[in-house]
């Protein structure tokens, strides 16, 4: 049985006229007569009875109607939404991200995307970016916003935004007066800083950054999340060298310095499968983040 000669049975049977049903389906009356008598030699049932003035329609061919429309809606409603996903307008969307693109870069890309596309549904994963890249490459994840990646066997990576680092001090802090720091000037400070093993590749950026301004980071505190760093700097525990999208957080007794060296920014990437960037939805969420 074939979705053509169950479209051609309902024509027939909505017609009750070969004439009428072929010409509807703009083919010629023979072929139609040719099928419909295939299709009942393949159910092995009469779907009509045909006299030289009218065509009726049997029992069985009432219920194969019924249930040839209900096969006929299904398959048109699969085709559209294979058709939707292959334009990538449809479909879910696996998106990993490090905790910061939160607050600065997933909002704007998922909203735009929905705006674009509404049927596209979203599953999301706050994750490190080792983690992501594990997901990746496991096909747990299509795509991942990362940071500080560098190139990986069987990882795609494009390039979002260089996101400018800067320093959470506390409130009553000294430096806490001024807008704007060099690195070498936060020599000697406590620092609240990630775990090296959880975070390694901030971790090393920021450490790599001080060496260069010529001193060791000192460190005070560990802190897996973002807001328990500043919530460390607002106890006065030490400083910290975070994002600049963590502005958005405002924590009382914290204050937000940019730091002047050219070098003190970080990478933020979009990483995906090699291969999966040709993929319609995962190119459509490229253009979400302006790719």
């Amino acid at each position: 049985m074939e979705l053509r000669q169950l479209r051609y049975f309902i024509a027939v049977a909505e017609e009750m006229h070969f004439n009428r049903a072929a010409a509807r389906l703009h083919i010629a009356q023979p072929a139609l007569s040719q099928q419909i008598q295939r299709l009942e030699r393949n159910l092995k049932t009469q779907l009509f009875v045909r006299t030289t003035r009218s065509v009726e329609i049997t029992d069985t061919g009432r219920v194969l109607l019924e249930a040839a429309r209900r096969v006929i809606s299904e398959a048109e409603r699969a085709e559209s939404q294979v058709e939707l996903a292959t334009r990538g307008s449809t479909g879910l969307l696996r998106v990993g991200f490090v905790s910061s693109a939160a607050l600065f870069l997933l909002p704007g890309m998922v909203n735009r995307l929905h705006e674009q596309w509404p049927q596209v549904q979203f599953q999301l994963q706050e994750n490190t970016t080792e983690r992501q890249i594990q997901a990746v490459l496991e096909g747990q994840l299509d795509v991942g916003i990362v940071r500080e990646i560098e190139p990986i066997e069987g990882i795609h990576v494009t390039a979002l935004r260089r996101e400018p680092l800067i320093v959470a001090v506390p409130q009553s802090h000294p430096l806490a007066e001024r807008t704007s720091v060099p690195l070498k000037d936060l020599a000697g400070q406590d620092f609240v800083v990630f775990p090296r093993h959880q975070v390694s590749r901030l971790y090393d950026l920021i450490s790599a950054l001080c060496i260069q301004a010529g001193f060791h980071i000192r460190v005070a505190q560990e802190a897996i999340q973002f807001p328990t760093i500043l919530g460390l700097v607002a106890a006065r525990t030490g400083i910290a060298i975070v994002p600049e999208s963590l502005r958005a957080l405002q924590i009382p007794g914290v204050a937000y310095l940019n730091l002047s060296d050219e070098a003190a920014y970080s990478r933020v990437s979009l990483i995906c499968a090699e291969g999966r960037q040709d993929s319609a939805l995962v190119e459509r969420f490229m253009e979400a983040g302006g790719v």
